[in-house]
Parts: C-alpha cells; structure tokens; sequence
C-alpha cells in the first residue's frame, strides 16, 4: 500500500488486497457475478432458468444494499476516509441496480421484442457492472481495513508514549502506576497484531510479524525486571545498559509491526533479504534446466558468474574455525566439481549453438545438464549436512544450561572475577550460535524460515551481552533479589531461544526432506509391516541418466499439479475439513515423488517410491467416501457431477495400488512401473484438482443457500473489534504476550518495592 494506508489522494496505488478476510469476503460475490456473466449465450428461456436469473441478481442486489450501509456507517465514523468510502459506495450501490434491472427477466418468454436490456441482450451491460461493483466492493473493503491497520498505529502510539514515561520514571510507585498502565496498552497490542498476523497472505510478512511479536513478548518481561533494577541500584553502570538494550529492542520491534501493517520502510526502500544459497542454487538449477527448452534464455558468461557467486557464499562454511577439515575438504571438492560440470556444460551448450543452431538441447547438453544439476544437489546436500550437524551438536551440548548456572551462582557470591570468566565462555558459545544460524539461513528451504533464522541470529547476539551486564549487576550487588530476579529472566529467554532453534531445524529439515514444513500426520514413507507386502518381491533400484531424464519431465508435470492443488486448498475457508485434510496430505505425498525425480528427498530408491505411491493410493480411496457423503446433500445435477468424479478417483487410485504392488524383475520392467506410478499420481491429482473447487463451492452453497456477502456486519465486527477473553487473559492465547505473567509480574510490585 502507499506509505499512508489511510490517507487520501490515488487509491488505486493501495488496492493491493493484502489479507484473507478481505480475500474471502469477495470470494462469494465473485462467485454469483461469474454464474450471471457466463451463462449460456443460448440459453433456453424456460421459465425455471428465468426464475433463477431473477432470483440472483436479486441476491446480489440486496447483498450489495447491506453491505453498501455497513460500508456508510464506517465512513460516518471515520471522517478521514468519509469522501473516499462514500464514493466507492455509491459505486456499488449503482453497479447492484443495475445487476438487479439486468436479471429482471420476469415475464420475458412472452416478451421478447419490448425492448428492455437484460442479462440476455446486453451481455456488455452486465459485464460493465459486474467490473463496477467488484471494483467498488473491493474498495470498500480494503479501506474498512485501513481502519484496523489505522488501530495498530494508534496501540503503537500508546505504547511508545507509555514507554518513553517508563524510561524516565524515578520511583517504584510511578513505575508500578505508569507499568499497569503500560501492561494494558501491550495486551491490547499483542491481540491486534495477533490477527493481522493471522490473517495477512504474504507469508514473509506473517514471518516477519511473528519475530517481531516473538521480541515484544520477551521484553515485556526484561524490561520489568531490568527496570526494577535500575530503580534499586540506580548508579549502577551495567545495570543501566541492560536496560537502555531492552528498550531500544522494543523500539525496533515496534517500528518493524508497522513497517509490516504499512507495507513501507521508515528508512525508505524496503531492505531485501540477502540471497541464501539454497535460493541461489534452485535459480541456478531452474536456469540449467531451462536450456532444455531455449538455448538462448540466458548467456554462458551469466550462468558461470552465478556459479562463482554461489561458491564465493560457500565460504561461510569454509571459513568458519567451526567446520571439520574433513568438511571443508568435502565442501571445496564438491564446488570443484561443480565448476567442472558446468564448464563441461558450457562447452557442449556453445557447440550446440553454433554449430548446430539447435533450439532444444542435444543428447550431450542433456548429459551435462542433467551432471550439473546433479552436482549442485551434491553440494547442497552436504551443506545442509554440515549446518544442521553443528546445530544439533551445539544444542546438545547447550541442553544442560551449565555455563548460565555457573553465571548465575557467580554473580551470587559476589564474584566478578567468575563472571568474568564465564561471560567470555558464552560470549564464545553466542559466537557459535549466531555463526550456526547464519549458516541454517543458507540451506533453510523457504524465505519465512530465512527470516526466522535472522531473528535466531539476532536474539543470540543481543541477548548475550545482556546476560552478562545482569550477571555484573548482580556480582555487584549479590544480595539484591531484584538483580537475582533480572538474570533469571534473560538466561530464561536464552534457554527459550534454544528451544526455538530446535523447532527451526526440525521446520528446516522438514523442507528439506520434502515434507515443505507440512505439519498434518502423515508418514512420507509407510510404517515397517503395513505397507510391505511387496517388500521381497520388488528390488531396489537407481535410474540411469537417460531414464531420469524421462521421468524428470513427468516429475516436472506433478510438481505443476501440486502446487494447483496446493492453490485450491488455500481457497477454503474450512482449513480443517476432511477434505482439505486429505487433499493436502496426497499433495505432499505427490511432492515427494516428485523430489524422487530430481535425485533429491527420502525417496532414494524406486522401492521407496512404490511404498510412497501405495500409501498416496490409500489416502486417495480414504476421500472417496466423504465424497459420496457430500454427494447425499445435494441436487440432482451436482450429485451427479460429484458422484462421476468420485468414480474417476476411485479407479485411479486402484490402478495406483495395482501397479505399485505389482512384482517386476528387470530394469526395463522396474522403469515401467515408475513411469506407470507416476503417470497414476498424475491422474489422482488431476481429478483432485478438478474437485476441491467445486466441493468447495458446493460446500458454501449449502451453507449460504446463494447469498452473497450474506454478513457484511459480521466480517466488520471481526476486524474492528478486539475482544479479550477470559482464555486471553489467562495466557491461553498465541496471541498475548504472556499476560499471565506478566500480570503476575505486576502483583509482585508492591512487594519487592518494600525489599
């Protein structure tokens, strides 16, 4: 959006739609407008299909009426957005009476010569005021939720104001006067961006947000507890720096919220993520395989200066005093490699152009492309080997806390010369952290889980120095408990950050194995003895180059038709319905087939991949009869269409398991079977595809019996409003930040302020 969300001047430069709830809101609407326009030309006039014409347009028409008056009311109580929201309603107050005198076709079979214009003569018409009231619609509801945003940057507001007076404050009872008041301002806070962050599509951005709110919540709590000591001990040096760290961090945090909510940078330009090299190997690969189709989509000289920047990167790892010489050694050699395959590469490429002046590439260029694709899977396979190795050895050996107690029992007995020593040992260890999360970024598998590798990075940095100023203050002052409480509260978020990195690599990991962080209950590969019933009668075995080259471009065709399965799914509103459920689980199943035909996830060899195919063959014939469930609550026509579809999944799925538990010896007969196995997985996906949209639609209909927009009031009352729970309140929610604790942080005030 522009840099002000909710100002005046040229709207159309924020008409951006940034959430799912605007997403979702114009979903039915576009769905009747579509069932109006692409009517048949020729049409038969019976007077059933005019009654249900009529009927329509009317529903769009009384819809829009409602919706139009949510929309006037907001733009009374907002005068900033009044001339603007008032505009697009009339737009689509017009666009839905002239819908509604299109569609009024009452008496028209009788009719047909008096002239009127109707969804049937004037086709432009009602495409013109369908453009209209989409349009307009859409206005109205991105500028309703200009109004939350407009209520983020106002909490913000609140809070930094309240913040400035906390850090000025120079008694306990001020402090615990201005912090209630300040806890408030933050719960408020927390359950606001909560649901923006729920609710926006960007996934970056929701990463982005979910950091953010991550540090929020845990300075909540620092800055308690350092502020206190500050008040106790206020000529404390190091009591002070720890301090000033916490509200600068809270600042920044702050000022990222609404950087994300605005879609803008207070510094300007937004500050691109810097490339990991995972994300420029799979550019590299996409370009290396782009050769197959156009010899000329990018030069030798680009390609091999890509390649040197990918293996400069390398040198993270390389260089690092961390990485074993064995790695280091492995990691050189592999990059050797792959500069040798895609010099070779080169060279078969520019014959092939000039000597030939082939478009597609020749069997040698195939060879190369394949070696060189091959090669930097190599490399970055061993990368991610040696990035998640260090950070499962360093949480192993962090597991036990015993440098964070040796600070805490040294700071206690007064010893600043312990605590000393011991800050160097995990100023050491915060060395390895932060150059284990730079190294995870790298090979992480998706851009949210980068930027959660950034944050990792960052809250080792700060956090370090801040445990140790609390470790001094309290070597300073040993009987303070308040000092004793403050430490407690950073190496608490030290061991908190520990725990989160743990996730992180189980997340990365995830991606890497081609489960694409998937958290449903699936098994990518079956249980020992469930699905082995052709375990001896099928051997294992590798595809030659050739063969691979063929299955690659099935491969290629199934990854297309998981990520439209994937799309469709996003569509639903019900993300825990059986069928979403299902329908994922058999579009990360199909992915990992896929990865299969690239030489990469836990599918290794064509054995696993008939394990993999039986398993996504009985999660197909599972959906089969919820879909003949669904098929009972509706229409004639629809059931039909539901029960046809269900027939055509059930057959592929059997001819699925047929061919994945057929015994076959040979190569020949081997390659068969994995052509056959994927080419079924291919017809699964493609009748899953073809459903879920129209199960989808099917589904609202019977929930909304065709009103469109039918709660406008509702949508308005779950974006403006921002309830607070009796769950909220006891800590329950994902989206507080620890109010329980924090509230009994506040209990505890007037107690430790007579200590």
């Amino acid at each position: 959006m522009a840099s002000s969300p909710c100002g005046g001047g040229n709207f159309d430069c924020g008409l951006e739609i940034q959430t799912r709830s605007v997403e979702q809101t114009l979903i039915p609407l576009v769905s009747q407008i579509t069932t109006l326009i692409n009517h048949k030309d020729k049409l038969k006039k019976t007077e059933k299909t005019l009654r249900a014409i009529q009927r329509v347009g009317q529903a769009v028409s009384v819809a829009v009426g409602r919706f139009v008056a949510v929309g006037e009311a907001i733009a009374v109580e907002n005068e900033d957005l009044k001339d603007e929201m008032g505009l697009a309603c009339f737009e689509a107050r017009r666009a839905g009476t002239a819908i509604a005198q299109l569609t009024d076709v009452s008496g028209l079979e009788q009719c047909d010569g008096d002239g009127r214009s109707t969804v049937f003569s004037d086709r432009t018409g009602m495409v013109k005021a369908a453009r209209m009231l989409l349009s307009s619609v859409t206005k109205v509801l991105v500028l309703a939720d200009c109004i939350v945003i407009k209520q983020i940057i106002s909490s913000r507001n609140k809070v930094l104001v309240t913040l400035e007076q906390l850090e000025r404050v120079s008694t306990f009872q001020e402090f615990v006067q201005i912090f209630s008041q300040f806890g408030n301002e933050m719960v408020e806070f927390a359950h606001l961006t909560g649901d923006r962050q729920n609710d926006l599509k960007d996934e970056k951005k929701r990463a982005r947000m979910a950091a953010a709110r991550a540090v929020l919540e845990k300075c909540t709590m620092m800055l308690l507890t350092a502020s206190k000591t500050c008040l106790r001990h206020p000529d404390c040096e190091s009591a002070r720096i720890n301090k000033e760290a916490v509200f600068q961090r809270m600042r920044l945090a702050l000022e990222q919220v609404i950087e994300i909510v605005t879609d803008t940078r207070s510094g300007g330009e937004a500050k691109a993520l810097p490339v990991s090299i995972y994300a420029g190997i799979k550019d590299f690969k996409v370009k290396v395989e782009g050769l197959r189709d156009s010899m000329y989509c990018v030069s030798c000289e680009a390609m091999a200066a890509q390649l040197e920047a990918l293996v400069e990167k390398t040198e993270d790892f390389t260089d690092s005093a961390y990485t074993s010489h064995e790695q280091r050694e492995t990691i050189i050699q592999l990059c050797q490699i792959t500069r040798q395959e895609t010099k070779q590469l080169i060279n078969t490429w520019r014959h092939a152009q000039q000597l030939l002046k082939a478009k597609e590439a020749t069997d040698e260029m195939e060879l190369s492309i394949l070696k060189t694709c091959q090669s930097v899977s190599d490399l970055r396979r061993e990368l991610h080997k040696v990035a998640v190795g260090r950070a499962t050895e360093l949480l192993k050996l962090h597991s036990d806390h015993l440098v964070l107690q040796a600070l805490k029992a040294s700071g206690g007995d007064g010893n600043l010369e312990a605590v000393a020593d011991y800050a160097g040992t995990l100023t050491e260890h915060k060395e390895q952290l932060v150059e284990t999360c730079r190294l995870l970024c790298h090979i992480s598998g998706t851009e949210p889980l980068e930027i959660t590798c950034i944050h990792a990075e960052e809250t080792f940095r700060v956090i370090g120095p801040q445990i140790i100023s609390a470790a001094q203050t309290l070597a300073l002052h040993p009987t303070s408990k308040i000092a004793k409480e403050n430490l407690d509260v950073f190496c608490e978020a030290w061991e908190s950050q520990l725990c989160d990195m743990a996730i992180l690599l189980k997340e990365i990991s995830d991606v890497f194995e081609g489960r694409r962080g998937d958290k449903k209950t699936y098994l990518s590969l079956p249980r020992p003895g469930k699905h082995s019933a052709n375990l001896k009668t099928v051997k294992a075995a590798k595809l030659d180059a050739e063969e691979q080259t063929t299955i690659a471009k099935l491969g290629l065709e199934l990854c297309l038709l998981t990520s439209d399965v994937d799309s469709e799914v996003e569509r639903w509103d019900e993300q825990d319905h059986e069928i979403v459920r299902l329908g994922q689980i058999i579009s990360s199943m199909a992915y990992s087939m896929y990865l299969f035909t690239r030489g990469e996830g836990l599918l290794k060899t064509t054995l696993d991949l008939f394990h993999q195919a039986e398993v996504l063959s009985d999660q197909g014939l599972q959906l089969c009869p919820i879909l003949h469930s669904l098929s009972t609550q509706l229409l004639d026509e629809d059931r039909m269409l539901i029960i046809s579809e269900t027939e055509k999944l059930s057959t592929a799925c059997q001819q699925l398991q047929v061919c994945a538990k057929t015994p076959v010896q040979g190569k020949s007969a081997i390659f068969q079977k994995v052509d056959s196995s994927i080419q079924n997985t291919k017809g699964i996906l493609t009748v899953v595809v073809y459903l879920l949209p129209i199960c989808n639609k099917l589904i609202r209909k019977c929930q909304s019996e065709c009103s469109c927009l039918s709660s406008p009031q509702h949508w308005r009352e779950k974006q403006l409003s921002t309830p607070v729970s009796e769950e909220t309140l006891n800590g329950k929610s994902s989206n507080g930040f620890g109010v329980k604790s924090l509230e009994q942080h506040m209990a505890n005030l007037t107690f430790l302020e007579s200590k």
